[in-house]
């Protein structure tokens, strides 16, 4: 079996390949040139030169192809300029799930293609199982074959959150050979073999941005689009002015330049009117949201309304809600209200360990 694999230069991908080589795959490494700012100083950064070299280090080691693929005008289009005009709106974006929705897999599933490779793999803590049966519960048919993702074994690491944008033909050609393991249990096989991305620290979350700062690399991005507004309490009162929203996001504490006796947080951005309202705590929780642009994995959608645990961020353990249908979106009502839901971030579904699917916070 020919399979595809996405190598980012840690230690995750390096030992999924690992881990297929030895089950006897005709194994091929792909990494991603991802945009041009590689010279950039931190050595964490995914897809930077040193990261696609360790890649290819491993590769080598391992005995496999390597293959590099330049993706910049994608991932400039889809991620980095999506990323920054989600700021510049006053919403929270989440570049590692847009990267996923177009560049990774997408990317993978075309390589595949070109090499007639079998399947495509990646180093996410997430399986997916063939569904057996249809919600009725008879048992599918060639015909109507289902994929399922589900949480990965370390309910730490986890990375199902991020992979609620794939859709069903990925799924059924998608192998994740790190779904059952630990992080722990990687980093020693890992060790145990000597590969050179054993002891490689975690990469960044937001790899194109260096620094870690990146209201900065908006500024550099689009110096002009930063709009200076007011800045109210929740009784409308004006109590300072800020910057632009990019420099904002929903449960904020710090940063927002105003005096205040009390601890005071960001708890709504009225896009249309350029404004940042802050109050207290508790009027940054919402007990519901509305979730659009919503990708169904488990069913073509589920039968509403329908009880399930919601993830409005990768690490929180997910909280009891129901779903409701509202025209194409859903309304989500927590059991509980829920702190500081983002709008841009992700709202991902669960049923047990399964993911049902996600959508955006509106």
């Amino acid at each position: 079996m020919k399979v595809i694999v996405a190598m980012s230069g840690g230690v995750d991908s390096s030992v999924a390949a690992y881990l297929l080589k030895k089950k006897g795959h005709d194994v091929i490494g792909l990494s991603y040139e991802l945009w041009d700012k590689r010279d950039l100083k931190s050595s964490n950064l995914c897809c930077s030169i040193e990261t696609i070299n360790l890649a290819k280090s491993v590769a080598r080691q391992l005995g496999i192809e390597h293959y590099t693929v330049d993706v910049r005008d994608t991932f400039y289009t889809h991620v980095i300029e999506s990323f920054c005009e989600s700021y510049i709106k006053g919403t929270t974006p989440n570049p590692c799930i847009l990267c996923n929705k177009f560049i990774k897999f997408d990317f993978l599933m075309k390589k595949a293609d070109e090499l007639e490779a079998d399947f495509i793999a990646t180093g996410h803590y997430a399986r997916i199982v063939e569904q057996q049966t249809s919600s009725d519960g008879r048992r599918t048919t060639d015909d109507a074959r289902r994929f399922l993702l589900k949480k990965g074994v370390d309910q730490i690491k986890d990375q199902s959150y991020v992979l609620y944008v794939m859709n069903q033909n990925e799924l059924a050609k998608t192998v994740f050979p790190l779904g059952a393991f630990t992080k722990d249990i990687t980093r020693a096989t890992a060790k145990e073999i000597g590969l050179a991305t054993a002891t490689r620290a975690e990469s960044q979350e937001i790899c194109f941005v260096g620094d870690d700062n990146y209201t900065n690399f908006i500024k550099r991005f689009s110096p002009d689009s930063l709009t200076p507004g007011r800045i109210v309490d929740t009784s409308g009162k004006v109590i300072g002015e800020h910057n632009g929203m990019a420099f904002y996001t929903i449960g904020q504490r710090k940063g927002l330049g105003i005096s205040s006796p009390v601890p005071r947080y960001v708890a709504d951005i009225d896009r249309k009117n350029n404004t940042v309202v802050v109050g207290s705590r508790d009027d940054a929780a919402r007990k519901k949201i509305i979730v659009t642009d919503l990708n169904w994995i488990a069913a073509e959608s589920p039968v509403f309304p329908e009880r399930a645990g919601v993830k409005i961020r990768s690490t929180m353990n997910e909280v009891m809600a129901t779903l409701i249908p509202e025209g194409e979106n859903v309304l989500v009502d927590f059991d509980e209200p829920q702190w500081a839901p983002a709008p841009g971030q992700s709202a991902v579904f669960y049923k047990d360990d399964i993911v049902l699917g996600g959508g955006i916070i509106y």
